[in-house]
This record gives structure tokens, sequence and C-alpha cells, in this order.
């Protein structure tokens, strides 16, 4: 953890050569540029250059394949990488990288994604509950933190009736890839025949009625008109957080748990209410507390 330190303080040094750039004489100079992976964009990355644009000093933004819709603000912003890498995110130029000690950060603000997708399209009786799961390679190993077929049971059999639920797990083709492999569940079949009523994410954008550009674009104009989440740690729960209401995210393992970044930073996004689960024991629980009786 030593490293996440030494990086927070160098990311603050290089800070310093920009104060007059930034603060004084405000030229329209800053370009972004990162190819990292997806979490790290929506933590650190996305809210610098929301910063700068309204500081009056952002010039242009690069970044990965299906990442226009994020940078709306941005006036010149290019799809520059067609993969996410590690070695991306160790981009000093950010206020922050990965994790840290210290989330007080100066050049950073929460980009309105939900005031500015917001829409009449997904509309339905119940309101809205996002099942944002994941089951991809964790540190070069198995999945660890997922939402299994048994866990999906329990959540559903208790919350189908109250909300509309839609289920998002997006597919290779559907995303930026970066490192982790992206294994198979077998739980979409599962879901159309056990339980019926629930939205896969997917179909809707086959359906495409909202006419987004993109998968990503359609996550977040979906995700605009819901306030209830339940998520796994990475960039499924940092894009749900952005979104207000309710986000239960399951981190079972991961230095976020040393740097208590679910209670110091992803707040910080939306002013959602966050609940971290480490056990699948504790998801239950949360379910109980805050979805079925809130």
């Amino acid at each position: 953890m030593k490293y996440y330190y030494r990086d927070t303080y160098y990311c603050q040094v290089v800070q310093w050569k920009y104060l007059l750039k930034d603060y004084l004489f405000k030229p329209k100079y800053k370009d972004l540029s990162f190819n990292g992976e997806f979490a790290p964009e929506l933590q650190f990355v996305l809210p610098f250059a929301y910063w700068h644009f309204k500081n009056g000093t952002l010039k242009s933004t690069h970044s990965s394949k299906y990442t226009r819709e994020m940078y709306f603000f941005s006036e010149n912003h290019e799809e520059r990488f067609d993969t996410r890498t590690n070695e991306g995110n160790y981009n000093f130029e950010m206020p922050r990288i990965l994790y840290s000690q210290d989330y007080d950060m100066k050049k950073w603000l929460p980009v309105p994604l939900k005031e500015e997708y917001k829409n009449e399209i997904y509309v339905y009786e119940k309101p809205i509950l996002i099942i944002a799961n994941r089951y991809n390679m964790e540190w070069d190993g198995p999945p660890i933190s997922f939402y299994s077929i048994e866990m999906l049971t329990y959540i559903l059999d208790l919350l189908k009736d109250k909300y509309t639920v839609i289920y998002n797990r997006p597919r290779p083709q559907n995303i930026t890839m970066d490192n982790s492999d992206i294994y198979d569940m077998d739980e979409f079949s599962w879901l159309a025949k056990e339980y019926p009523e629930v939205i896969l994410m997917e179909d809707l954008y086959t359906e495409n009625k909202a006419k987004a550009r993109n998968f990503n674009h359609l996550q977040m104009m979906v995700y605009a008109n819901a306030s209830h989440f339940i998520s796994i740690h990475g960039g499924t729960a940092t894009l749900a957080s952005y979104f207000g209401g309710i986000n239960l995210i399951l981190s079972k393992k991961g230095p976020e748990h040393h740097f208590k970044c679910f209670e110091k930073l992803y707040p910080k996004f939306s002013g959602a209410s966050i609940y971290h689960a480490k056990t699948d024991e504790d998801v239950k629980t949360f379910v109980d507390k805050y979805f079925v009786n809130p």
C-alpha cells in the first residue's frame, strides 16, 4: 500500500506547476488524455476534466471508445484508444490515481450525468432497481466479488414485486476491454426462464428506443431515471454512484477497504448513500434494511 501513498504526494506536487495557469491567467490550455481502466477514469479523470471545463481552462479530452457521452461538456473529445491498460492508470497528471489516503481534491468536481441524461423514455410504473453485476478476472485470478445465481435469487425474490428490476452485466462487445477477462455465468437464460419480469439492459440496447449511440450512452440514460442500485466494486459501482439515491456495493477484497474509498470517495460523485457489503450475508442484511423496507 505504501506506493499509493507515495503516488498521492507525487500527484499533488505535479499540480504545482499549473498554479498560475489554473488560478491566475486561465488560458484554455488543458489537454487531458487517459487510457486507463474505467473505474479510475470515472473516479479521477472525468471530474478533473469537468473542473477544468467549469474553470474555463479545458482545451480537449482524449479517452477510449464509447466515452463521447461521458465527456458531454468537452468541446473537443476524441475516442483515441481501442483498449484500456493498467499502465494507463498511472497518469500522474491527474489530481489522484487509483487509491489514496487523501480524497480532498482541489481540482475535482462531480459531473452531473444524472441531470444530463434524465429522460421520459425509460419510465415505469414501479421505481427502477438496477442490479449491475460483473463476473471478471480479479488480480489475475478467478472472480471474487460478484452476485451469484443464488444471491440473485435471494435479491429478486424479495424485490421483483416492489421494483422494476433491470439487470446489467455488459458483454465484451459492448464495452472497451481492459486487462481483465470476462467470464460467462450463464445467468441470462436462467433469468429469462425464472424471472421473465426482469428487464435486461442488453435488450433495452437492442430495442434502443432512445437512439443511444453506444452501450455506455444507454446505460447512463437508464441509470439517470433510477435511484436504487445494487452493484459490484470497480467501474460497475463507480458508475452507479454517479446517479444519486442508494447504491449497495459488494466488495469482498481490494485496496478500497484499506483506503475507505466507499466512505470517503464514492459519496462525492452525487451525494448517493453508499453501503459497502463485504460478504453475501452483508448483502442480505442491507437488502432487507434499505430496499425491502427503506
